[in-house]
């Protein structure tokens, strides 16, 4: 069986949308893991897209994932596993927000993720998704194929992460005095310590009283340029990398944000935290609303 964990995920300095490697196979690494997710008969991520922009792409390795007749490994760290966990967390994660009084969501290296179109978001929420310009294109494109239609106010935003993206966000119309729901997935593994602490601190400056942030992290692990876990020395803004074992979530509370008045809760959307989706495998989850 093909494995999504046989591609380097890593990052690099100037890097673009490409469908066969960096960027581009992570969104569509990623689409393909919630495209086999999908497929289970009680699935935790609902994603009627993910199969079409891996197919619209035409990459061979993941097409061939999708084509494989062998089950799916229960390990919670392998790929389709993984992402739809990973999914299910941050989907809840945003309906808890938004329904709590989080008029904006902001989704920071959306990639190939339709919540904009599959999430049931309260009337007039605002959903910003923040990515490449390519990455965004090709989703467009894809989905304009298969008339989608989004269920939120959906802006796009056409920009690296590395560059000031603040702007960009404020110029499609976000608003830094209403509550917003920011959510940081599969992103910060990606991202050097100095661009970690500087994407937290726009958050900051950001985010209004009872504004709420999902971060995935864990501690002691990222992708450095070449692909190999090391360590950091701020461990609670690393992430895990997808090739690691004993997988854990979290929304997790970073040290420009506990300075700026975020305080953590317990994680539980609905009732629910990640132990109810799955069985007992060390994972844990939390939650980090500003006060």
């Amino acid at each position: 069986m093909t494995n999504i964990e046989d591609k380097d995920w890593s990052r690099s300095e100037g890097d673009s949308w490409d469908i066969v490697s960096s960027v581009g196979f992570t969104a569509l690494g990623v689409a393909a893991a919630r495209a086999v997710e999908n497929r289970e008969a009680d699935p935790l991520v609902r994603d009627p897209y993910a199969e079409h922009f891996v197919r619209a792409a035409g990459e061979p390795h993941l097409i061939g994932l999708l084509d494989s007749s062998e089950p799916k490994p229960p390990n919670p760290g392998t790929a389709p596993r993984h992402i739809g966990l990973r999914s299910k967390f941050f989907d809840e994660f945003f309906i808890n927000a938004t329904n709590s009084g989080c008029k904006q969501a902001v989704i920071l290296a959306a990639g190939l993720d339709v919540r904009a179109h599959r999430l049931p978001w309260p009337a007039g929420t605002k959903v910003f998704e923040l990515d490449q310009p390519q990455v965004l294109e090709f989703k467009d494109r894809v989905l304009a194929e298969h008339d989608a239609t989004p269920t939120s106010d959906r802006r796009e935003i056409a920009v690296d992460l590395r560059d000031d993206w603040p702007a960009a966000l404020l110029a499609a119309g976000f608003d830094p005095e209403v509550p917003t729901a920011w959510s940081a997935e599969g992103l910060i593994i990606y991202l050097p310590s100095a661009a970690q602490d500087l994407l937290f601190e726009r958050v900051v400056a950001l985010s209004a009283p009872g504004s709420q942030v999902a971060v995935e992290a864990t501690r002691g692990a990222r992708i450095s340029p070449n692909g190999a876990r090391c360590r950091r020395s701020t461990p609670t803004r690393a992430i895990r990398c997808p090739r690691s074992t004993s997988p854990r979530f979290s929304t997790t509370r970073s040290a420009p944000m506990s300075r700026s008045g975020w305080r953590r809760g317990d994680g539980r959307f609905r009732g629910h935290t990640l132990s109810n989706w799955q069985p007992p495998t060390g994972w844990r989850s939390r939650s980090c609303p500003r006060t």
